[in-house]
């Protein structure tokens, strides 16, 4: 297809699809509960909602009162059966795909309704509206004239009582129209390769030739396979081996502890980065601005958001709330009911509201990933946001890290223990340690707290983890590539302790 045709036909949808999307900035609250109940109206039949009777429901205040929140663990029994080829238990249309996931709190695999609804309404909607938010900031782009490298942790899709599950990715790449292959690279017979290490090197060898004007993937990730193409090619910036990439669009983890890292490899200063916000059970939100770290929360992919303030996750006083009673820098667990039947859900991310007017959020962590066993509330943003900081002073770059709470006894007291694996390590570690400690203490005041006088926490302790325990950890547990990482803060020792005793 020619370029300017391509160029054309996406001019066009642009302008349609902004006029849907000024509906939702306009009028977030009475969209988001028009989606609501066509939900329930579309599912009332289901077992589910005959249990609840749905039918009944007129209210946002009756559908909060009758139906339980619910993690995923509570949802099992009715997805494994309709893993088994059951319908209508909670969606009336037949679900085909179930994305599975690891998730990063247990090691239990979680296996994900993906409704024919959700692929086309949430998932490929989104992919497109990126475009658009991008192209309409950046009218002169030439995006159309090369090809999207993609990176994704797509394995095969293994098929079972008449159903599909694999990697969200490979669920994606699998039923995308043929002709999408052609604006993409690797290849789709690459991207599905299971062997990751493998997979890696051919991807490298299959896309240095090709013009490459955007990547796409989980920022740890791409980093190992663009500096693969450094090492392949003898460049020292990706601009030399492809000289018309103008964009980056990462989601999957924070992309700050990597930052300084993409500059070296990527120096041009008109280069673009652009955050989303996606996940197995939909896709929540997309950076709509250039240059910015908000996120512009999507209200009509058929996901209807409820909000619970972290203050009170998990404890007799939990309550979930609607998107109109938000506050501005809450910190908040999402939950969500979907068009592939997840009722109330508990997704696992949290995030901060840096805007009402519109809806903007900042990703601030997971529920589960965070060190609270003193009463400090340490998030991974604080945690990012003050190491970020630390290697700016002392001229140092981390790879990966993980930290976990060394536990009060007898009369000693308690502390953070950091495993920490450094691309350009710090010159005096104890120099660093100090720093980092004091950035936290600035960063969040519950810490600082904990931390006055040592009353409850010792200073932090560090350990440096040599190079690819991270990686080696991550191989040794079959979790290499796509969206698996390391979980960053735990109130459990159990990962710690396990990349430690690598470590030795």
């Amino acid at each position: 297809m020619p370029i300017p045709l391509v160029n054309s036909i996406a001019s066009w949808f642009l302008k349609k699809r902004f006029h849907q999307i000024e509906l939702f900035l306009k009028y977030p609250n009475e969209v988001q509960n028009e989606l609501l109940f066509s939900l329930i109206d579309f599912a009332k039949d289901t077992q589910v909602g005959k249990q609840y009777d749905f039918a009944s429901i007129k209210t946002y205040k009756t559908f909060s009162e009758r139906i339980p929140i619910r993690n995923y663990e509570e949802h099992q029994d009715m997805i494994e059966r309709s893993r088994k080829g059951e319908n209508n238990i909670f969606w009336p249309t037949p679900i085909k795909w179930f994305a599975k996931s690891s998730g990063t709190t247990r090691s239990k695999s979680k296996f994900i309704p993906v409704s024919a609804e959700s692929l086309e309404d949430c998932h490929y909607a989104a992919g497109k509206d990126l475009l658009c938010m991008y192209l309409n900031n950046n009218p002169e782009s030439q995006l159309f004239n090369g090809k999207s490298l993609r990176l994704g942790g797509s394995k095969e899709l293994y098929k079972e009582n008449g159903t599909v599950f694999g990697d969200l990715s490979a669920i994606l790449i699998d039923n995308m129209p043929f002709w999408a292959e052609f604006s993409s690279t690797p290849s789709n017979k690459v991207s599905l390769m299971s062997d990751w290490e493998f997979k890696m090197q051919a991807i490298v060898d299959e896309t240095i030739n090709e013009n490459v004007t955007s990547l796409t993937g989980v920022p740890s990730w791409m980093l190992v396979l663009l500096n693969n193409v450094l090492e392949t090619t003898g460049k020292t910036s990706l601009h030399d081996v492809w000289p018309n990439l103008e964009v980056y669009f990462h989601g999957g983890v924070s992309f700050t502890p990597y930052v300084d890292q993409y500059k070296k490899i990527l120096p041009a200063k008109d280069f673009k980065y652009y955050e989303i916000f996606n996940a197995s059970e939909g896709f929540f939100a997309i950076q709509d601005q250039n240059d910015s770290d908000e996120l512009l929360l999507m209200l009509d992919y058929g996901i209807f958001y409820e909000f619970i303030p972290m203050k009170v996750y998990d404890t007799p006083e939990e309550k979930a709330i609607p998107l109109s009673a938000v506050e501005l820098h809450e910190n908040y667990a999402i939950i969500i009911t979907t068009n592939s039947g997840l009722w109330r859900y508990k997704v696992g991310d949290t995030v901060r509201f840096t805007s009402i007017s519109p809806y903007r959020v900042k990703v601030s962590g997971r529920t589960k990933s965070h060190i609270n066993v003193f009463g400090e509330e340490l998030i991974i943003e604080n945690a990012e946001d003050a190491l970020k900081k630390v290697c700016h002073r002392t001229n140092s770059e981390i790879v990966d890290y993980t930290a976990a709470p060394i536990y009060m006894k007898d009369k000693e007291k308690g502390a953070h223990e950091w495993l920490i694996e450094f691309k350009t390590p710090p010159q005096d570690l104890n120099y660093f340690n100090e720093l980092f400690d004091n950035a936290l203490k600035s960063l969040n005041s519950d810490y600082e707290a904990k931390r006055y006088n040592n009353m409850t926490l010792n200073k932090p302790k560090i350990h440096v983890a040599r190079q690819h325990l991270f990686y080696d950890w991550l191989k040794s547990n079959n979790k290499l590539g796509g969206q698996h990482k390391v979980p960053r803060l735990s109130n459990s020792r159990s990962y710690l302790e396990s990349l430690l005793k690598l470590n030795s």
